[in-house]
C-alpha cells in the first residue's frame, strides 16, 4: 500500500520540511506520495495560515516553486548550497535521504479558467506540467477536469513530456443515498464542517458524485471520461463505515467494469 500526503508548500523552513519527508520515506521503505499546493483558496482561513508564517499570498506561487526544486536538490543527497529569493543554503545536507529515487513531487491544483487572468490559470497549469511528477486535483464546475487536464496535456507536449504516462488523481466526495438533493445537502455541511463555508452548493454538486447508485456511478465513470486516470475518494457524511460499504459492493467494481468498456 501507498501512504499519499497533500502538504500547503508555501512553507517557511523546505530544509526541515526535507528531512521530515525523507525520514517518512525512509521508514515507509518508499511509499510516499506527496501533492504539494499553495493552500486551499485566496483570502479566509487560507490567508490566515500563511500570515502565520509570514507568507502573503501574492508569495505562494513562487514559494511553491522554489521550495520544489530546493527540497529535490536536498534529496538527491551531497552538499546544498541555494542562494534563492525566498531561501538561502549553505553546504546543507540531510539524512537519511529518501528511499524514492527521486521522491515524486506532484502538484494539487485547481485553477479556474479566467477571461480576466488567463496568464494566472495558465502558470498553474503550465507549473504542473514543468515541475510536478504528476498532477492532482478537483472538480469545482462541470467539465472542470476535462478543460484544465486539456490544457495541461498541451503544456507537456512543449516540455517534450509523455501526457500519456503523466499520472494525474481526481480527488472527489461521494454520498449514496435515495434522493441526490438530499445527498448533496448533508455533503454541504459535512464540507462546510471541513473547510468552512468555502464552497457553493453549486460547487459541491459538481465536486461530489451524489444520488442512487446507478447516478454515483454515471457520475464517477463521466469524471474518468473526461480523463482522470485515478480518483480518490471522500465519503461526505456523516455514516462513513455504511458509506464505504457500500461504495465496495455497489459502486466501485461497475465502475471498473463501465471504464474498461469504454
Amino acid at each position: 500500500l501507498g501512504v499519499g500526503c497533500m502538504a500547503s508548500f508555501p512553507v517557511r523552513d523546505p530544509f526541515v520540511f526535507a528531512y521530515q519527508w525523507a525520514t517518512l520515506d525512509f521508514i515507509s521503505q518508499g511509499r510516499m506520495l506527496l501533492a504539494a499546493c499553495t493552500g486551499i483558496v485566496r483570502g479566509g482561513a487560507s490567508a490566515a495560515e500563511g500570515a502565520n508564517w509570514g507568507v502573503l499570498d501574492k508569495e505562494r506561487a513562487s514559494r511553491l516553486e522554489e521550495n520544489i526544486e530546493l527540497v529535490r536538490a536536498l534529496w538527491a543527497g551531497g552538499k546544498v548550497t541555494h542562494e534563492g529569493r525566498w531561501r538561502s543554503l549553505q553546504d546543507a545536507f540531510i539524512e537519511p535521504l529518501p528511499v524514492q529515487d527521486p521522491c515524486p513531487v506532484w502538484i494539487a491544483s485547481n485553477p479556474f479558467p479566467s477571461e480576466s487572468q488567463p496568464q494566472v490559470w495558465e502558470r498553474a497549469l503550465h507549473r504542473v506540467a514543468r515541475m510536478a511528477d504528476g498532477w492532482m486535483t478537483v472538480q469545482m464546475f462541470p467539465g472542470m477536469f476535462k478543460t484544465n487536464w486539456s490544457k495541461i496535456e498541451g503544456f507537456l507536449a512543449q516540455e517534450n513530456r509523455d501526457a500519456a504516462s503523466f499520472p494525474n488523481i481526481a480527488y472527489h466526495n461521494f454520498s449514496i443515498g435515495s434522493d441526490r438533493q438530499t445527498c448533496l445537502e448533508e455533503s454541504k455541511r459535512f464540507l462546510d464542517e471541513y473547510y468552512g463555508p468555502v464552497f457553493s452548493p453549486e460547487m459541491v454538486a459538481a465536486w461530489t458524485a451524489a444520488g442512487s447508485p446507478d447516478e454515483v456511478v454515471d457520475q464517477l465513470t463521466a469524471l474518468a471520461h473526461e480523463g482522470a486516470k485515478s480518483i480518490t475518494l471522500r465519503a461526505t457524511s456523516w455514516h462513513q463505515r455504511d458509506q464505504y460499504q457500500r461504495l465496495v459492493d455497489e459502486i466501485l467494481p461497475r465502475v471498473r467494469e463501465r471504464v474498461a468498456e469504454g
